[in-house]
C-alpha cells in the first residue's frame, strides 16, 4: 500500500524476520530496532530500556505461543517508522498489544495514522476487538495531566504520544511507574531488608535461586507462577488474556531468552507445604553487560502475600546480580501506580522514577 502523506509517497510493507542480523534482508528489521531505540529515548529521556538487534531478533523466531509480526513506512529505502504487533496463540486471545514506532524527525507528518491501519487492520481480519499499547513519558514534566481509569498516577496530557491516543479514540486505562536502582552503590539496606522479610516469612517459605534455563525439579512450580502473572497481576482496565504454562512451555520461554543472547537470574520463594513456586523476580541483561539490567517479573500469587517474600525475591535477586554482572550500572522496573504495595518495597530499596508509561486501550467494531 502507497499513500501520499507530508513526509512524500510513504509505501507500507510487511517486514521480512531475517534468518540473522547480519542477513542481506535484515535492512528494515535492523531499522525497526534502532526507530525504537530513539523513540524510547526521545519519550523517556534516558537509554535504560534500549534492545540489541539479536534480543529483538530472537524473540521474534520463535513463533509458538505468541504471533509477531510487523510492519515499516518507507519512503524509497528510507524507513520513517515501524510497527511490531504481538498476539498471543491461546484460543480465547481477544487483544493484540502493539508498539509504533515513527523515528523522531519524522513524526506528525502522518506516518502515525498509516501504521495504525495497519495495526486495526490486521486485528479486524484476526477477529480480535482489543487493540493494546503504551506510550513512554518523562518525569517531571510541567503542564496539564491525564488520569486513567485506575485514579492512580497520571501522564502528561499535551505530549505528542498523549494527544495522539487519544484523537484515535484510545482510552488510558493504566499508568506505571518506570524506576531505577544504581547497582554501583551500597547494599547494607538491601541485605538488611533481606534479612528481616526472611524472618517474618519463617520456615514454610524457602528462597531459591538459579540462572536460566530452569531446573527440572523447579519446571512445574515457575510454569504455576508464571501463570499467574495474567490473572494476579494489576491490570488496571487493560484486557490481558490468559496465559497457560506447563513445564514444556517454560523450557521453550528458556531457549528463546538463551536464543535472544540475554542472561537470566531468577530468585524464587517456595512454599514447602505444597511446593510450590509463591513468589518470583527476574533480572535479565543482553550480552552488553555494561548496559541497564531489565527486571521482567515480580510477582507474589495472591494467596501468599502478607509474609514479605516480595521483599525476599527483590533484595535476593539484587545481591545476586551484582555478583553475577558486576558491570551493569543500573536495573529499570516498571509497575502499576495502582500497585502501591510493590511500589512501596522499590521505594524501601532505594528506586527511584526514570519515566512513566501510559496503557492505552481501544476497542474495534468488528
Amino acid at each position: 500500500m502507497t499513500e501520499v502523506v507530508d513526509s512524500g509517497v510513504v509505501a507500507i510493507e510487511r517486514i521480512v524476520v531475517p534468518e540473522s542480523a547480519d542477513a542481506a534482508e535484515a535492512h528494515v528489521f535492523l531499522e525497526m530496532v534502532r526507530i525504537a531505540n530513539a523513540v524510547c529515548l526521545e519519550d523517556a529521556g534516558h537509554d535504560y530500556l534500549r534492545e540489541e538487534p539479536e534480543e529483538m531478533l530472537g524473540f521474534w523466531h520463535d513463533q509458538t505461543d505468541w504471533t509477531q509480526l510487523g510492519f515499516a513506512a518507507l519512503r524509497g529505502d528510507e524507513v520513517l517508522g515501524a510497527v511490531k504487533l504481538m498476539i498471543s496463540n491461546e484460543t480465547d486471545a481477544s487483544t493484540v498489544e502493539f508498539d509504533l514506532m515513527v523515528d523522531p524527525p519524522h513524526r506528525g507528518r502522518g506516518v502515525e495514522e498509516l501504521l495504525l491501519a495497519e495495526v486495526e487492520r490486521e486485528a479486524r481480519e484476526r477477529g480480535l476487538s482489543t487493540i493494546q499499547t503504551w506510550t513512554l513519558h518523562r518525569p517531571g514534566t510541567g503542564g496539564a495531566r491525564l488520569a486513567p481509569s485506575t485514579a492512580a498516577g497520571a501522564i502528561p496530557a499535551d505530549d505528542a504520544q498523549t494527544r495522539f491516543q487519544t484523537a484515535n479514540g484510545f482510552t488510558l486505562e493504566q499508568v506505571e511507574r518506570n524506576s531505577v536502582f544504581d547497582l554501583t552503590g551500597d547494599f547494607s539496606l538491601v541485605e538488611r531488608m533481606l534479612a528481616e522479610a526472611l524472618d517474618v516469612a519463617g520456615p514454610e517459605y524457602r528462597p531459591v535461586q538459579w540462572t536460566s534455563p530452569t531446573p527440572a525439579e523447579y519446571l512445574d512450580g515457575f510454569a504455576y507462577a508464571l501463570a499467574r502473572m495474567s490473572t494476579d497481576a494489576p491490570q488496571g482496565g487493560m484486557v490481558v488474556d490468559e496465559q497457560h504454562w506447563d513445564a514444556a512451555r517454560v523450557e521453550r520461554r528458556d531457549a528463546r531468552l538463551a536464543a535472544q543472547g540475554l542472561t537470566v537470574s531468577v530468585a524464587a520463594v517456595l512454599h514447602v507445604p505444597t511446593g510450590t513456586v509463591a513468589a518470583y523476580n527476574e533480572l535479565a541483561i543482553a550480552e552488553d553487560r555494561a548496559g541497564a539490567t531489565q527486571q521482567f517479573g515480580t510477582l507474589v500469587v495472591k494467596e501468599h502475600r502478607g509474609h514479605r517474600l516480595g521483599t525476599i525475591v527483590k533484595c535476593a535477586n539484587l545481591l545476586r546480580w551484582r555478583g553475577l554482572v558486576p558491570e551493569s550500572p543500573r536495573v529499570s522496573t516498571f509497575n502499576a501506580e495502582e500497585n502501591r504495595h510493590m511500589l512501596a518495597i522499590n521505594e524501601a530499596i532505594g528506586f527511584v522514577p526514570a519515566s512513566y508509561a501510559g496503557a492505552w486501550k481501544k476497542v474495534l467494531p468488528l
